[in-house]
């Protein structure tokens, strides 16, 4: 086990784009595995690897190699340093790593480590809203769980093949997968491969999803021919399953602020055969309006502070604000407002976030109940997923049915008859 100095350059390249330039740990890792083509498969995953460990420890590494920010590249050196003695890598005699010092490294770890901002590495503003809100014995093992590397599951794609079929699709290409109870279109890579190069991506037989993010669409309780409008859809991952839910029948409106995330929509919905899919870009209020009362079901899938899913993104943990928090908890109360009223009388609605945060989920819920069009809804069921407790994401969702007088009811039913 020895340390290879092309691959330790691109390390400290990459760790320098994202902690002084403020770029995204998953873009710049994506770009940094296309640095050289002789590498295997061990030196992309020791690039991609070290790069997400010491961005996922970025704090508790500064604390013991002493280094503050903005990290010039000797500090990036020494913090890399640190990352080596506590893998156990031997220090080669390189000039950027002279004089490392081992024990001084081991005794820092064992003496921060007694301080949990330090111990999990979030800052301490992060530590101290995580007790407020989930008190001290389950944020302390949340945020635990949320350090741990993120598995990857894949979501068979059913408009185009069944599970059985892909896991020995997958095999044959010495991809082992395991299947999950009770999730149907989930399977978990036993080993971390890049799935993006298979034919099998190529042709849309399955989507990149976490476990718990599967459980939104069904949660939605979506059926063949009906309409359904997701109303935050971004890059479209939940669209793509509610679409494979819907069987290609009725009608989704994807729908989000930003034409970029749709044409990233368009791209996969053609590769996956999801042909029941419109697109619109909510540039004006006119766009909802024009949808109210008009959809069987329809899902927010919030914007949030992402708490949930920092063992996927570690960077957010030094990206985030109190202030966002402050300002998306508002912008979570607006969209469950406006958005709500798309949903017609008997009609279905499902509130989502990855946050963990009560004041993001269940509080929102209860004051959206108090208000004017919230009193025309009643609470189905909620579901809060933590990492602790499930391995993967952490989540929530609530369903709640927009109330309908007994001659709308009738319409619907006779409706559903034919």
């Amino acid at each position: 086990m020895r340390l290879h100095r092309n691959l330790v350059y691109t390390t400290i390249d990459a760790l320098n784009a994202i902690f002084n330039e403020g770029e995204y740990a998953d873009k710049v890792v994506a770009r940094s595995l296309k640095k050289d083509k002789r590498w295997g498969s061990s030196d992309r995953k020791f690039v991609a690897e070290t790069i997400y460990e010491i961005v996922r420890w970025k704090r508790l590494y500064a604390e013991i190699a002493e280094v503050k920010e903005p990290f010039d590249r000797d500090n990036l050196w020494r913090m890399f340093s640190v990352w080596a003695v506590l893998r156990g890598y031997p220090i080669p005699d390189w000039r950027q790593l002279e004089g490392t010092p081992e024990r001084k490294i081991k005794g820092r770890f064992d003496e921060l480590s007694k301080v949990r901002a330090l111990k999990e590495s979030i800052p301490d503003w992060m530590d101290e809203l995580g007790v407020k809100e989930l008190g001290e014995k389950v944020w302390a093992t949340e945020i635990t769980a949320q350090n741990q590397p993120a598995k990857v599951i894949l979501r068979v794609n059913t408009l185009k093949t069944t599970r059985e079929a892909l896991r020995a699709i997958l095999m044959d290409l010495n991809i082992e997968t395991e299947t999950l109870k009770n999730q149907p279109d989930a399977l978990v890579l036993k080993e971390r491969a890049n799935v993006f190069l298979t034919d099998a991506f190529k042709q849309g037989f399955f989507e990149v999803q976490d476990a718990n993010s599967q459980l939104v669409a069904a949660f939605l309780d979506v059926k063949p021919g009906m309409r359904v409008v997701d109303t935050c859809a971004g890059a479209g991952g939940k669209t793509l399953h509610i679409a494979s839910l819907m069987e290609n029948k009725g009608q989704l409106i994807a729908m989000d602020l930003y034409e970029s995330k749709l044409k990233q929509l368009k791209i996969r919905a053609k590769r996956d055969g999801a042909f029941n899919i419109e697109y619109r870009i909510i540039d004006s209020t006119k766009i909802i309006k024009k949808l109210h009362e008009k959809a069987d079901r329809v899902l927010i899938d919030a914007p949030c502070s992402g708490l949930g899913v920092l063992k996927r993104n570690p960077d957010a943990k030094w990206k985030l604000k109190p202030e966002f928090i402050d300002n998306i908890r508002k912008v979570q109360s607006e969209v469950l407002e406006s958005y709500s009223k798309i949903v017609k009388p008997g009609g279905k609605l499902v509130y989502a976030t990855c946050s963990i945060l009560p004041s993001e989920n269940q509080e929102q819920i209860a004051r959206f109940l108090t208000t004017d069009i919230g009193k025309q809804f009643d609470f189905i069921k909620d579901q809060k997923i933590l990492a602790s407790e499930s391995g993967f994401d952490g989540f929530y969702m609530a369903l709640l049915e927009r109330k309908e007088n007994s001659e709308q009811k009738e319409k619907r039913v006779q409706k559903e008859v034919e």
